[in-house]
């Protein structure tokens, strides 16, 4: 009887405990919303990651032993469909051993290269108040068709454009798109501008809640591993590919690329109307071949607005 009377007593204790906490956090949410939701959200954050990472050790325990040579090329090879990840390790004969394994392996190796052009959006007009009203400026019309120019004179065959749903990127794609005919568009809400991250070092000129990089963060995150990632398995030839978009998204999409600390986005600059060139080989290298480029355009016509 005793153990089981104990028992009751610690739940009833446990009870009490809980409630108290869930008072508190009411309270809390009551006198400081902002700071109480982004709190909540970080340790929610750190919690999935927590849990992500054990159920990944997990995994590698029960698929396979083997040890990874990060020393080589797979240190770099962190941007999505990774031969090894493509294999189910667990339908392995064991009897034929590794030559089986390299042999799936090969089958899952991407071929092609991705070159991928972020254009951010030209100049607009920033004091409206809506959105939909924050169109071009002149001055950004002519950047576009500038900018346009300049993709059709490098002679690719452009395979799709990627846009944002802001109305400054979509009438910046639709003057670009004039001069690449045939490129199919696409609008998408994972490009819209935004806070990726807390910066740093932190500035004095731009200070968003805190609350808007949790909201932000996680979609442009998702941006870039939706969108950065070496080719697919069945693609045969190399694919050239426009996004057109933000100076924050860009900014945080070549640091998480190449491996930059992402925290130091804010310390890059693009001119409106810019290229960005990012390279994604099959083995998942990443090279930056130019930032921000608008040296296609007259001194008169640069902007970063």
């Amino acid at each position: 009887m005793a153990p089981a009377a104990s028992r009751l007593r610690a739940g009833a204790g446990l009870r009490a405990l809980l409630r108290r906490a869930l008072v508190q956090y009411l309270r809390l949410l009551r006198l400081y919303p902002v700071l109480t939701k982004a709190t909540t959200s970080g340790i929610l954050s750190a919690l999935g990651n927590f849990l992500a990472q054990m159920i990944e050790k997990k995994r590698e325990k029960e698929n396979c032993s083997q040890k990874l040579d990060v020393s080589g090329p797979l240190r770099y090879a962190i941007y999505g469909r990774e031969p090894l990840s493509l294999v189910n390790l667990r339908k392995r004969n064991l009897d034929s051993g590794e030559e089986e394994l390299a042999s799936r392996l090969d089958h899952c190796k991407a071929k092609a290269t991705r070159h991928i052009f972020l254009i951010r959006h030209s100049q607009y007009h920033m004091d409206a108040s809506l959105e939909k009203d924050r169109t071009l400026t002149p001055l950004g019309r002519e950047q576009a068709e500038l900018t346009g120019l300049r993709l059709a004179s490098l002679g690719l065959k452009f395979n799709k454009i990627v846009h944002s749903s802001m109305t400054r990127a979509i009438e910046t794609s639709d003057i670009i798109s004039k001069h690449l005919p045939g490129v199919c568009k696409v609008s998408t809400d994972l490009l819209r501008e935004g806070a990726p991250i807390e910066p740093d070092p932190p500035v004095s000129h731009w200070k968003p809640e805190a609350v808007q990089y949790y909201e932000d963060g996680a979609r442009i995150e998702a941006a870039f591993r939706n969108y950065i990632h070496r080719a697919d398995v069945k693609q045969q030839e190399d694919s050239y590919e426009i996004f057109i978009c933000h100076a924050n998204v860009i900014r945080y999409i070549v640091c998480r690329a190449l491996q930059f600390p992402p925290e130091g986005w804010l310390r890059l600059s693009l001119n409106n109307g810019s290229i960005t060139h990012l390279v994604v080989r099959p083995d998942g290298r990443v090279a930056l071949r130019t930032l921000g480029d608008t040296g296609f355009m007259p001194p008169d016509k640069i902007s970063r607005s």
